[in-house]
């Protein structure tokens, strides 16, 4: 297009509009052709500077939609990581309330058999199963406590 209006705008006439054209030479009609494209020029150069404006707006709503779709990205991921740590942290509350579950189980038993044991030996050894029974919560109570409670190595 502005390859079209420049060609426009350097036309120049076939003879100076002062004098008249020699014979065989076709009169100069270049005021009368310019006032004729005067009116699709200057619509030309509204069009282009619309079409600019357009782009201009595109853009900068291109430019922001980019933003909010990567705020939600952001915000889907720190969601999905929040998530994350939750489930962790509920399989480790579950894993913990299993082990102290199979923990009160396994001294539980070992008291049933310590009683058993009791009940077979009469009171000659009562004070032998009572320790070997202590000494089996300790191994229990030993393997159940987390690390961190000074148990374990």
């Amino acid at each position: 297009m502005t390859g079209f209006r420049d060609f426009l705008t350097r036309f120049r006439p076939a003879a100076s509009p002062g004098r008249a054209a020699p014979a065989g030479v076709p009169t100069d009609r270049s005021a009368e052709l310019r006032a004729e494209l005067a009116p699709p020029l200057a619509l030309l150069e509204q069009t282009e500077t619309e079409a600019g404006s357009i782009r201009e707006r595109a853009e900068a709503t291109a430019a922001a939609r980019r933003r909010e779709a990567g705020q939600r990205a952001e915000a889907i991921a720190a969601s999905a990581r929040e998530q994350a740590r939750q489930v962790q942290a509920r399989t480790a509350e579950q894993v913990v309330r299993a082990a102290e579950g199979e923990a009160a189980a396994l001294l539980a038993e070992a008291e049933r058999e310590a009683a058993a044991v009791r009940d077979r030996a009469g009171s000659r050894t009562p004070a032998l199963v009572d320790r070997v029974l202590a000494l089996v919560r300790e191994d229990i109570e030993a393997d159940a406590a987390p690390e961190g409670r000074g148990g374990g190595s």
